[in-house]
């Protein structure tokens, strides 16, 4: 995924309200940036870090601004962009799928978004051939190192990912298949889950794996031109 135009380099001054961000552009002014990411964002919000921000593309939104990315020595190592935008995941999902480069996931005819299921929730994406049975994918953001080359999941309490993955179990029950797909903005060589943050979450995943839930975790490739699924990385088997 390119970005149609070039992104504005700035210092971020703090992350508040979850979801605001005050930075200074380069150019010396002092915007409000959409911050798209209700975690914790542990280790990527120190204030004079280095951000990357996108313009909006609806002229009359009240923020102008979102961020994308940060530089930072995550979990000590070197000095990487590290895309936070919580909303490009799906995007690049999506791009891929259409693109036939998850190799895990091709030969379905149709792709659907935001698909109803389970117990009032809706799917990232439902997967479709005639003769086959559905696969319904869940695709997760991954922002998360406190170790060189390491990437986590979740940085916060994740209730509602766990709901997601019981009900994913519960299509699996039912005879359809179900994965999940991590999408790690940042370099990294391995994941796992975080299961010292959220100890819940780690027992959802753990229980989803067991009966039959798939899971991936993709690299991606982030420069301020564009972000782009790479490659896979291994997931360490839950202890």
């Amino acid at each position: 995924m390119r970005f149609p135009e070039p992104l504005l380099e700035g210092r971020l001054i703090e992350r508040y309200k979850r979801f605001l961000a005050d930075v200074v552009l380069s150019s010396g002014e002092r915007v409000t940036a959409h911050c798209a990411n209700p975690g914790a964002m542990l280790g990527l919000k120190e204030p004079g870090s280095r951000v990357l921000l996108s313009r909006a593309t609806n002229p009359k939104r009240k923020l102008q601004y979102n961020w994308e990315f940060v530089e930072v020595a995550a979990g000590g190592g070197p000095h990487q962009l590290v895309g936070i935008n919580t909303s490009r995941p799906n995007l690049l999902v999506a791009e891929a799928l259409r693109e036939g480069r998850l190799a895990s996931f091709a030969g379905y005819d149709r792709i659907r978004p935001e698909v109803k299921y389970g117990r009032n929730s809706r799917i990232d994406f439902l997967l479709e051939k005639d003769g086959e049975p559905p696969c319904y994918l869940e695709v997760k953001n991954c922002h998360l190192m406190r170790q060189p080359g390491f990437a986590e999941f979740p940085d916060c309490i994740a209730a509602r990912s766990a709901k997601h993955l019981y009900e994913l179990v519960d299509m699996v029950a039912a005879g359809a298949r179900a994965a999940l797909i991590y999408v790690i903005q940042m370099d990294a060589d391995r994941f796992d889950v975080a299961r010292d943050i959220d100890p819940a979450y780690d027992k959802a995943f753990r229980h989803a794996l067991a009966m039959g839930v798939e899971s991936y975790a993709y690299v991606c490739r982030v420069t301020p031109q564009e972000v782009v699924i790479d490659h896979p990385v291994e997931i360490v088997t839950p202890r």
